[in-house]
């Protein structure tokens, strides 16, 4: 049977395949790259990718709204009920230095909910797939994220940096601790079982972790702030104080853990 987003879902995927193309000329050969502002570096891939999609995907649907990293933001997807949200590049600062650890992110989202998803990592060849209700899927295999159920040696992506510093180290007894560059790509490995949870305990932006949102939950995990809310998308702020991604049974005695954890604009 057809589903709903059958005509979105295939425009997204030809896009974001296409997209990695152009990634993949710079990423092998030479890029041009300076600073938005400190610290927050941009490339001349990045923009490039950014226009071919946003040519792309509003030409099929130009009723919908835009939101990107790398597009001034235009109030009037606030008036959409479906918008597209993308990050050309996420992980630049990787792509940048060579490494592979970047993913190009796409969805759209209706009315703040991802419901089409598509994330690409062109040099390893990995395409996460999710559409709302239909599951999602790496290379056309169905994922399923992990079950387990307590804090005893897991397996994260987080700062191991950050739990000495909170002491939570003595609650994650064998935890073992690793770091992707891009948020969506540490998400996505947790839908694919490669770790049991993604930990960011810094501010992300919409078109960091929507795409990759979607393709957890629709493998059986979450995505919550610290305070275990649900992230809402194409809001007039579109940031989220933090980024707990892991699966729905792991997900209670993460938040126990994290029940005290302030986030670094709101201490005082």
């Amino acid at each position: 049977m057809t589903h709903r987003f059958a005509t979105e879902l295939q425009e997204l995927k030809f896009s974001v395949r296409a997209a990695g193309k152009i990634a993949l000329k710079y990423f092998h050969g030479e890029v041009k790259s300076w600073d938005k502002n400190p610290g927050d570096p941009v490339s001349e891939a990045d923009l490039e990718i950014d226009a071919f999609l946003k040519e792309h995907l509003l030409t099929a649907h130009p009723d919908y709204g835009w939101l990107s990293e790398e597009t001034a933001d235009d109030k009037d997807r606030l008036t959409k009920s479906r918008v597209w949200i993308v990050d050309p590049i996420d992980g630049t600062r990787s792509f940048i230095a060579g490494k592979p650890e970047f993913t190009i992110s796409a969805a759209l989202v209706e009315e703040g909910k991802p419901v089409v998803a598509a994330l690409f990592n062109p040099v390893t060849d990995e395409f996460f797939e999710a559409v709302e209700g239909q599951g999602s899927r790496l290379n056309g295999r169905k994922l399923e994220c992990g079950t387990k159920t307590d804090l005893t040696r897991i397996k994260l992506l987080a700062s191991r940096k950050a739990f000495e510093w909170h002491k939570w180290l003595n609650e994650v007894p064998g935890a073992e601790f690793d770091h992707l560059n891009s948020i969506a790509y540490r998400i996505a490995v947790v839908a694919n079982k490669a770790f049991d949870a993604s930990l960011s305990l810094s501010a992300k932006s919409d078109w960091d972790i929507a795409a990759a949102d979607l393709i957890l939950s629709e493998a059986g995990g979450i995505t919550t702030t610290t305070k275990g809310e649900k992230l809402i998308y194409n809001q007039e702020r579109p940031l989220h104080d933090t980024v707990i991604s892991c699966g729905a049974s792991l997900h209670p005695p993460l938040m126990t853990l994290l029940a005290d954890f302030i986030p670094v604009h709101k201490r005082k």
